[in-house]
């Protein structure tokens, strides 16, 4: 049960923190750099599976173990390595591929992806472990 708690912790860390960042600080700074590659709306259905997805490696690879040795840091230090790794592999690998991605983005995102991963990781094994 603690494992599910936790889960659902990051999942809901990771999406408020998000609808924060994507809907109001960096909206502008997305749409100006990337307004030429951007939908028209979002897949739905695209970003879902992400944000279902996302927090369960978060959890496997961070949060859990860090729940169970009851280390919030190394939950904060393990998901902003997760975040880097993943982030990092879109973002350059989007970089080395297609002619338009900013360079200022890829850093930008990277960023984002450490802090957001360290973040949500943490708060999912603070609150599993407080609560198992």
């Amino acid at each position: 049960m603690g494992y599910l708690v936790c889960y659902l912790a990051t999942l809901l860390s990771i999406v408020v923190f998000d609808a924060v960042w994507l809907g109001f600080v960096a909206k502008n700074f997305y749409a100006q750099q990337l307004a030429h590659l951007l939908a028209p709306s979002p897949n739905l259905a695209a970003a879902g599976l992400f944000y279902l997805l996302y927090p369960a490696g978060l959890v496997i690879f961070a949060a859990g173990p860090a729940m169970a040795a009851h280390n919030i840091k190394q939950a904060a230090m393990m998901g902003a390595l997760f975040g880097l790794f993943a982030y990092a592999t879109y973002d350059l690998s989007n970089y080395a591929t297609l002619k338009a991605w900013p360079l200022q983005v890829a850093i930008v995102d990277i960023a984002w992806g450490m802090f957001i991963s360290a973040v949500a990781a943490s708060i999912g094994a603070w609150v599993a472990d407080a609560l198992y």
